[in-house]
């Protein structure tokens, strides 16, 4: 689909269509067969997980570093980084606690020990953090020069710090519980992810006594910023462009001998830590997955410490308190400058000043979709795809919202991953079993971060009569998959929404995501197979168009592969383009390792993890690995292969790692129409795989390059691209239709 060369600077021009149907291989068919037989399974042919994920990460933090980006998007990106880090704290490098504390000795596929990649994650991680802390810094400086103040309470005039104090009397103090840690008292309970301060008190009454230590804990119903307005003299200054900011804790800080009275405040040091949020579910001995998982919530909140943060200057005696009652490791320990919890900044991104940030789109609704027109009589015409967020989420919603109401729908199926607590399908649902359908939900309560809000709407669910299952035991269900069944004059037809992305309505707006609805027969034969075999006992071994992990994804994407070598092999027209999050499976790695020395050209576009080094000679010369990173968070997963010009595509929610192909109820299908299977070749592929301003290239030792414009091309940034197609094709359309 590109001419994309090991250099990004040797990528020519070309137009969609070559782009996607040239089928000149890079090697010729059977390249390599002189050559040395490769072992591939060779350590030094993979890339750790750990590392490569934190190479997505500085992939993260080089967004917050380029000027090309507004300011308040790239404050933003430190948001997304803290928030990244934090879960892989919580869970990657827990993780690997875990198995060194248990003597695991195992080496991965890139031959590294827990041990050895768990120093190696610590130390990418903590250089991260502080490079953010260091790139912060200068943000905040160019958000000062805007007229945004992200000031320090030391900082502040009298006046400023008059409105400080009120705003602490008003709406800070009342929610603060200072825990004193004494012989009486033992240390208080810290809980995950919370940002605290440690205070050192000397209690004038006992002059010969010993310091005193207490911890106060910053709420996290308050803002990480209050507003204090211009200083004295800055005429002009207070009005909707100039914003003056201070940090909370440092107005707590200010203000402790309100807390203390009648003690000295020797000095106070934040500090935040981070723990171990994977949980263990023994699926097998629990007899209610439901209270096994609500259970399983409330112990998060107590895991065990893995990381505290501390800033720069904490006294040894504050270090050797947190240390020991947290029972932390010194390794775990990071020094780094303020501000801890820089998740925390999103407050920060929600000031009104919408100059400094991504200019705004409203998505477009496909023409057919217009004027009430009823979802069920668009997709018995055709097939639809919606690309989000450039295409509204509207139109599955109200496929939802119809067959609610619609007399004649008989029954919804659905699985329901992450919906998030506004849930507006959830909402439909419920209306729907209230108007005597039958609704038959899949709740994944082992959605990662969202098990409260999923137990929740599981409850509401089961109480309005809707029948609700919570998974297969041993297996997520993180398929994109709902069903309408509705009786058309004597006959039933069945209505199909598969897809790539959550059924949430806020991350719809935040995550490139692929909808496909269809009343495909053999489709929408296998779903309801699917849904069978997740809520009764029906055991399916094959399928007619979709592939279903754990069962039949992992050898029908196999297969598919070595035909593309094949095909190759038979007349050089081998050549196949993947796009999804992450590529870890090792028997996949090899298989491509194996397309590629037969001479196949294989592009992948692999958002985050990628564990393939691209680019070996005799094993990856005819792989290219292409990482987008930019305004948002690239979640489709695109299937396609040559097929020896029979062109096919598959999409789904499936990536190719372990978990998904093996312990996950995964959805992949086929594109049946071959309208979209050509947009998505030349419109939505072909231009990623274009992207010159936000793509990166991977090189084989792990490391990445942006791809820069070559001589004479334009810059072509993907996700404005798709933004402005489909606003000119909105525009276009209805000007036709006057």
């Amino acid at each position: 689909m590109s001419d994309m060369q090991s250099e990004p600077e040797a990528r020519q021009p070309q137009t969609a269509s070559e782009a996607v149907v040239a089928s000149e291989a890079v090697a010729p068919a059977g390249a390599g067969s002189d050559q040395a037989v490769v072992d591939l399974s060779d350590p030094a042919l993979f890339i750790n997980r750990e590392l490569s994920m934190l190479a997505f990460q500085a992939r993260v933090l080089e967004e917050a570093g380029d000027p090309q980006n507004p300011l308040l998007e790239r404050v933003k990106f430190i948001a997304i980084l803290g928030s990244n880090l934090a879960e892989f704290f919580m869970v990657r490098i827990a993780g690997l606690m875990q198995q060194v504390a248990a003597g695991v000795t195992e080496r991965s596929a890139d031959g590294m020990t827990p041990a050895e990649t768990l120093a190696a994650a610590r130390e990418r991680a903590f250089d991260l953090m502080r490079r953010a802390r260091g790139c912060l810094e200068e943000l905040f400086e160019e958000l000062a020069a805007a007229g945004v103040h992200v000031l320090s309470y030391d900082d502040l005039d009298e006046r400023q710090r008059a409105v400080a104090a009120v705003d602490f009397d008003e709406h800070i103090f009342p929610v603060l519980t200072p825990l004193a840690f004494d012989p009486g008292r033992p240390f208080p309970f810290i809980s995950n992810l919370s940002l605290n301060l440690a205070v050192l008190l000397h209690d004038p009454r006992q002059p010969e006594g010993d310091n005193a230590f207490a911890r106060v804990k910053v709420p996290s119903t308050l803002s990480r910023f209050v507003s204090v307005g211009p200083p004295s003299g800055a005429a002009g200054e207070d009005g909707p462009t100039h914003h003056y900011l201070v940090w909370t804790d440092e107005i707590i800080a200010a203000h402790l001998d309100r807390l203390f009275p009648g003690h000295e405040i020797i000095g106070s040091w934040p500090f935040r830590i981070t723990r171990d949020a994977e949980m263990e579910i023994q699926e097998l001995e629990a007899d209610d997955l439901l209270e096994t998982m609500e259970e399983g919530v409330r112990r998060r909140r107590f895991g065990q410490a893995v990381r505290c943060s501390i800033i720069t200057g904490t006294p040894p005696f504050v270090r050797d308190i947190l240390v020991k009652n947290l029972e932390l490791d010194r390794a775990d320990l990071i020094e780094v400058d303020p501000p801890l919890g820089t998740s925390g900044l999103w407050d920060l991104v929600a000031v009104d000043r919408p100059d400094l940030k991504d200019p705004s789109f409203v998505p477009t609704v496909p023409v057919e979709f217009e004027d009430g027109a009823s979802p069920f009589a668009v997709i018995r015409q055709r097939d639809v795809l919606l690309h989000r967020p450039y295409e509204s989420f509207l139109p599955v919603l109200d496929l939802f919202r119809r067959a609610a109401t619609d007399p004649n729908v008989l029954a919804i199926k659905s699985t329901l991953y992450r919906v998030g607590r506004h849930a507006p399908v959830v909402e439909a649902l419920l209306e729907a079993t209230r108007n005597g359908k039958e609704v038959a939900v899949l709740v994944e309560l082992k959605a990662r971060f969202d098990e409260e809000p999923n137990i929740e709407w599981a409850k509401a669910l089961e109480a309005e009569g809707a029948h609700v299952v919570y998974g297969l035991v041993g297996l997520k269900t993180h398929s994109k998959v709902a069903m309408v069944v509705r009786k058309e004059g004597d006959s039933i037809r069945r209505y199909l929404h598969v897809g790539t992305g959550n059924y949430n309505a806020t991350t719809a707006k935040l995550y490139t995501d692929l909808d496909y609805m269809t009343c495909d027969e053999e489709m929408c034969a296998d779903a309801s197979e699917a849904f069978n075999s997740l809520t009764g006992y029906a055991t399916v071994n094959s399928y007619r168009k979709l592939m279903v992990a754990p069962r039949t994804l992992r050898p029908g994407m196999e297969e598919l592969i070595r035909r593309e070598i094949e095909h190759q092999k038979r007349d050089g027209s081998g050549h196949l383009v993947f796009k999804m999050n992450a590529l870890v499976d090792k028997r996949f790695i090899r298989l491509l390792y194996e397309a590629s020395q037969a001479g196949v050209r294989c592009e992948l576009l692999v958002r985050g993890i990628c564990c393939l080094r691209p680019g070996i000679p005799g094993v990856s010369e005819n792989i290219t690995v292409t990482s987008i990173v930019g305004r948002f968070l690239e979640h489709s997963r695109i299937y396609w292969f040559n097929n020896g010009g029979a062109e096919e595509v598959y999409v789904g929610s499936a990536d190719l790692m372990p978990r998904n192909l093996n312990r996950r109820v995964e959805i992949i299908f086929p594109v049946v129409d071959q309208g979209i299977v050509r947009r998505l070749r030349d419109e939505i592929l072909a231009t990623y795989l274009r992207d010159n301003v936000k793509a990166r290239r991977m090189h084989a030792d792990g490391s990445y390059e942006r791809v820069r414009p070559a001589s004479g091309e334009e810059p072509l940034n993907a996700m404005e691209w798709f933004i402005a197609y489909h606003q000119e094709k909105a525009a276009a359309e209805r000007e036709s239709r006057g």
